[in-house]
């Protein structure tokens, strides 16, 4: 069922827990020395939205949301409020002949550099530069994928920046809402995980 350009309730997200997570393969020898691996380029979000279902309005908004995406079939925009924006963001050179540029983020540490692809700027958020100036024309940006084009090559060794708000693509990575009546009226929600889909999976419908 591919991928639908919906907001999954920001409200419901903004109680949720969750962030990126890597797969790393550990070998320990006898001596306790280890060899670590890392086997992903890019960390994957995961998340848990349980906690965010704080209302009856929440609730029957999750239902009419978890029914639409059909369980695991259909990806959708989550909105995770620990990192959601970039400002400044470096997205590429010109070279004069170029014309398209991916959104990406950086997220720096100890001269390690980690790059994000971005696919799901959200609309009316993204603003493009040309060697720190404002390009109010001749720029468009598919807010399905990420990707900023210009309608003329930028010059060679024009910098090419962007501020941006942004989704991540996920789909929930269960096919079942399990609830616990507590009382009259009260409902809890144990686990409700979403996982963060790349590639192909995040193309729409």
């Amino acid at each position: 069922m591919g991928f639908a350009e919906v907001q999954f309730p920001t409200d419901i997200a903004y109680g949720s827990a969750g962030g990126p997570e890597f797969m790393t393969d550990i070998i320990t020898s006898l001596s306790g020395h280890e060899q670590r691996n890392s086997r992903w380029p890019q960390a994957r979000a995961r998340y848990n939205v349980a906690k965010g279902v704080q209302t009856p309005a929440q609730l029957q908004a999750l239902l009419v949301f978890f029914r639409a995406r059909k369980g695991r079939a259909q990806g959708f925009r989550f909105k995770d409020w620990t990192d959601y924006s970039a400002t400044g963001e470096i997205i590429g050179t010109g070279d004069g002949i170029r014309t398209r540029f991916q959104l990406m983020k950086r997220y720096v540490s100890g001269g390690t550099q980690e790059l994000r692809t971005i696919t799901k700027p959200v609309v009316g958020s993204v603003n493009i530069y040309r060697n720190a100036v404002l390009q109010t024309s001749g720029v468009s940006v598919d807010h399905h994928s990420g990707m900023v084009t210009f309608a003329t090559a930028p010059a060679h060794g024009t910098t090419i920046a962007a501020d941006f708000e942004f989704d991540v693509p996920v789909r929930f990575d269960t096919d079942q809402l399990s609830a616990s009546m507590d009382s009259y009226g009260s409902s809890s929600w144990l686990d409700i995980p979403l996982i963060e889909v790349r590639g192909d999976d995040a193309v729409t419908d």
